[in-house]
């Protein structure tokens, strides 16, 4: 059962903030799903391939399903002809896949590139130098690839209680947004910067963040795949 009450509220909020809610619904039911889009929800957020590949098959085909799990390359065929955003584009390389892919279905494919914000190593992303090179040294190399459109970034905050660490690890998030954001490559149009979760998303959102990912407390706790 979806938190219908907590939901409302939340995407209240977002609306009058501007700020675009992913709803996560990984490993949640198709029933819940369909219950909060006939609440109006149309982005939903999923990490592991296959599940998408099979809500996406059974759901109604308005959804904007964002990937927002750690994307392997020989998995990206299999979500190319439908998903909506890719969040966590970690590498060139994956990039290439991806237009590859993109190619194969005549399409474009709108994608975020995670950036590596917190102190834990678990945690996947570009470093600054990194992005760098993308934007700067090999230029030509990233706008060659001409069905992305690289349209903002990602970033995932430490697992900690300490507020004022995820405060700044956003921030620097906005940051390299703010840097970025008027690069002058034909496939970027930098507009998105989707930081915070459920534990965070206040904070995410005060720290300029306009799209958030929220799953538990609109889903409940997480179901956990054996």
């Amino acid at each position: 059962m979806i938190k219908k009450n907590t939901y409302t509220a939340i995407i209240k909020d977002l609306t009058e903030k501007g700020v675009t809610l992913v709803a996560v619904s990984k490993t949640k039911p198709q029933e819940s799903i369909k219950e909060l889009y006939d609440l109006g929800q149309r982005d939903f957020g999923e990490n592991y391939v296959q599940e998408l590949v099979d809500k996406q098959a059974q759901l109604p085909q308005e959804i904007h399903w964002h990937f927002i799990g750690h994307l392997q390359s020989n998995k990206v065929k299999y979500i190319a002809s439908f998903v909506h955003l890719i969040h966590g584009v970690d590498s060139y390389k994956l990039l290439v896949e991806i237009n590859k892919q993109a190619a194969k279905n005549n399409r474009v494919i709108h994608v975020l590139l995670q950036v590596h914000i917190a102190q834990e190593e678990t945690k996947f992303g570009l470093d600054e130098n990194e992005l760098d090179q993308m934007f700067n040294a090999n230029q030509n190399q990233l706008s060659a690839l001409q069905n992305i459109m690289v349209e903002g970034f990602m970033g995932m905050a430490s697992f900690t209680d300490n507020k004022e660490q995820v405060r700044k690890e956003f921030k620097y998030l906005k940051s390299i947004f703010e840097k970025y954001k008027h690069v002058q490559i034909a496939n970027c149009k930098i507009q998105t910067l989707s930081m915070g979760m459920s534990g965070d998303y206040l904070i995410a959102i005060e720290e300029g963040s306009n799209m958030v990912r929220i799953g538990s407390l609109i889903f409940g706790e997480r179901n956990y795949i054996s």
